[in-house]
């Protein structure tokens, strides 16, 4: 993390996790603020279908006197009928009925009223059912019949063929009956029977029951419709079916009840206009109400659950001319957002759109006494629906329930918004952070690569300081590690240059005495003494000279430095200057064998002839010091990108593990401590290396490969790489 140390990354680290924790904690918050907002929306719409219950507590005239108050419904027999969205065609042929035929109930045996043969099948069964559009109760009769009767045209009966009885106990109260019956084809005829169910005449023509009969292959289709005006709170239709005019002999009786006693006939629910005006100012907001009776049929229904017209959603709307950053937003951000939120869908499967009863545990609550309120997903898991009861009550007695339904829609999108602002407050203050801590991050790993770059050049790879380091002022950690630094430096710096002074200030100091010394000697030496006296007096006269030869090489490198300082550049061959070293090591050591490869080109390079040559001088005679006997000295030197590669190579002694680079330094030897004929200080490589970095070359020193076929073969190289013109 931006090269910061492990400690202070750690830190940064930590900071940058508890940094991430707010936004999780953000994004927690608005998860339980949406639960809070469902349980206040759960609360409101309970207030919503009390209130409305309110409205229509004790009032039992909006409820039908017999339909309602049924103490069990039976399915066939009581009639619903069922809210149609366009007034029905009649024409027989049933296809506006197609989108509620699954609400249709077929009538056969079990709906068998009479049966002449009751040994026989019976041969006739109809589909049918009510609904009501406007003023007019519509129903529609699918019969099978293989052996259609029509009425006869001359004759004044209308029971001796096939014909729908119609019997209802009407608004007024009377019981009034009507039979439909045709002659062909065509538009039906209805008459009204006498009140007397045992008289079936006279009849009287009843023109305000309309509608088609037309004949099928497998019987006839009857389609009509009353008006509501004439249609009680008690209902019942019978197919009559007769085979034989001429006899009239009735063959079958198949239909919802009985019809020859208004205490037979079934029951009728028409949803109530009156509930649904009280209700219908429901239908400017998002919730949906319903109205039941205590059989959970629908009385009355208001609103659409799938209009987004709702409070929650009016709260957050978009403006219609957005800025720069709301167009950002929409573009860029909001794509990325709703990878994560779920967007309301405009459209869902809404089961109960179309219900006639209403069932759950929310409405048997209700119709029990108590409110209640539910959750539930829509079939395709698109929509929440919240749907909340409360109890009607008259005289004491629940008969039916309010409920109200709501969509959660408006709650996940007040959701999405809130969660969108705090993506959006998270996205800024995380930007803003990362920025804040990418500067102080970047800050720190400056200085502290600064610190570094300055302690990395203050020392040089042989240890020597070449400049100190100055220390911060800033007051802080880094900074006292700074001062730190430029203090523990300067101390190595002192302490390094007494170490560079020691050998020059020793050889100065020493030569004085060693002169006095060597001068007594030879005055002594000069004196007649006895054998034993004179050999003391030679022992002594070469312990001076040694000593004085360890004076000459501690100030040789020293000399070398400072002449190197002051030394004039020119430029020569390189290849001239190594070949005749090369031949004058090889007139010097007659019993060495030198094998040579110098490039035949000139290599121009810049620099001090002279030094070049006391650089191989240095490097032959480690050479020579190192190798067996009878093996022979490679000296090679060629050129390779501008640069010039000298290589001495010998066989010999390996250079122990991690002395490579070592023994380069000052005072620094890997020559065993054993009596030695000349005194060695380690100074011979080292200014090899003065020499070398004089002329901004590069010294290496490596064992050769071991030989396959003899491992007991081994040599050391030393290259030195020397930039040409």
């Amino acid at each position: 993390m931006f090269n910061l140390p492990i400690g202070l990354r750690t830190k940064v680290a930590i900071l940058s996790l508890f940094l991430l924790c707010l936004p999780w904690l953000g994004y927690q918050y608005v998860w339980e603020m949406e639960k809070y907002l469902r349980h206040g929306q759960e609360k409101t719409l309970e207030g919503t279908t009390q209130a409305l219950a309110t409205a229509l507590h004790e009032r039992p005239k909006l409820f039908d006197s017999q339909a309602s108050f049924l103490t069990q419904v039976q399915q066939g027999r009581d009639l619903y009928a069922y809210p149609l969205s366009g007034p029905i065609q009649l024409d027989g042929k049933l296809a506006d009925w197609a989108p509620y035929r699954h609400k249709s109930i077929n009538y056969g045996d079990n709906h068998q009223i009479f049966k002449a043969d009751p040994d026989a099948p019976l041969s006739v069964n109809f589909t049918h059912m009510v609904g009501k559009y406007a003023g007019y109760l519509y129903g529609f009769f699918e019969v099978t019949d293989p052996n259609v009767v029509y009425r006869g045209k001359n004759t004044l009966n209308i029971d001796r063929n096939d014909h729908l009885a119609i019997a209802t106990l009407a608004p007024d109260g009377k019981f009034r009956r009507y039979i439909v019956a045709t002659t062909k084809d065509g538009w039906i005829s209805a008459f009204e029977l006498p009140e007397d169910p045992a008289l079936s005449t006279p009849v009287t023509p009843e023109i305000k029951i309309q509608g088609k009969w037309k004949k099928t292959e497998q019987g006839y289709n009857v389609e009509l419709r009353i008006p509501l005006e004439m249609v009680g709170s008690k209902l019942g239709f019978a197919i009559y079916d007769v085979n034989d005019s001429k006899t009239g002999e009735l063959e079958a009786i198949v239909g919802t009840s009985a019809i020859d006693d208004v205490n037979k006939l079934g029951t009728v629910l028409v949803p109530s206009p009156e509930i649904e005006s009280i209700i219908k100012g429901m239908s400017h907001n998002s919730s949906r109400i319903w109205v039941v009776d205590k059989h959970g049929r629908v009385l009355a229904k208001s609103g659409d659950i799938r209009t987004s017209n709702s409070v929650w959603t009016r709260t957050v709307k978009e403006p219609t001319n957005p800025g720069f950053w709301e167009q950002f937003k929409q573009k860029y951000l909001h794509p990325l957002y709703y990878r994560i939120l779920t967007t309301p869908p405009k459209d869902f499967i809404d089961s109960l759109q179309d219900s006639t009863v209403l069932g759950g545990s929310h409405i048997k609550q209700a119709l029990s006494g108590k409110q209640g309120s539910t959750w539930r997903l829509t079939p395709d898991n698109k929509a929440v629906i919240l749907a909340a009861a409360s109890p009607i009550w008259i005289d004491d007695k629940v008969m039916g329930a309010v409920i109200s339904e709501e969509t959660t829609h408006g709650i996940r999108t007040l959701r999405n918004k809130a969660l969108e602002k705090l993506f959006n407050v998270i996205i800024t203050i995380m930007s803003m952070g990362t920025l804040a801590l990418f500067f102080f991050a970047s800050s720190i790993s400056s200085r502290i690569r600064k610190l570094r770059d300055e302690a990395e050049e203050a020392i040089d790879s042989q240890g020597r300081i070449k400049q100190h380091i100055k220390g911060s002022k800033v007051r802080d950690e880094i900074g006292d590690l700074s001062r730190s630094f430029a203090n523990i430096v300067g101390r190595l710096g002192q302490y390094t240059h007494y170490l560079e002074n020691m050998s020059s200030r020793l050889s100065h100091e020493l030569r004085t005495p060693v002169a006095v010394v060597r001068s007594s000697l030879e005055h002594l030496g000069l004196q007649s003494l006895d054998p034993d006296s004179r050999k003391y007096v030679d022992r002594a006269q070469e312990g001076v000279s040694r000593l004085n030869m360890i004076l000459n090489n501690m100030s040789e490198a020293t000399r070398l430095e400072e002449s190197l300082s002051k030394a004039e550049l020119d430029t020569f061959p390189l290849s001239k200057v190594i070949s005749g070293c090369v031949q004058g090591y090889q007139l010097t050591y007659p019993n060495k064998e030198f094998i040579t490869e110098i490039s035949d080109e000139d290599l121009m390079m810049t620099g001090v002839p002279e030094y070049i040559a006391q650089l191989m001088d240095k490097l032959i005679a480690n050479a020579l010091e190192f190798s067996l006997e009878n093996t022979q000295i490679s000296v090679s030197l060629s050129a390779k990108n501008r640069l010039a590669q000298l290589s001495i190579r010998n066989l010999g002694p390996e250079l122990p593990e991690n002395m490579a680079e070592q023994i380069f330094e000052s005072m620094v030897s890997v020559r065993q401590q054993k009596a030695q004929e000349k005194p060695h200080l380690g100074l011979g490589l080292y200014i090899a290396r003065l020499v070398t970095d004089f002329h901004h070359g590069k010294i290496i020193a490596k064992n050769l490969p071991v030989d396959e076929n003899d491992k007991s073969i081994t040599g050391v190289e030393i290259r030195v790489s020397l930039p040409l013109n």
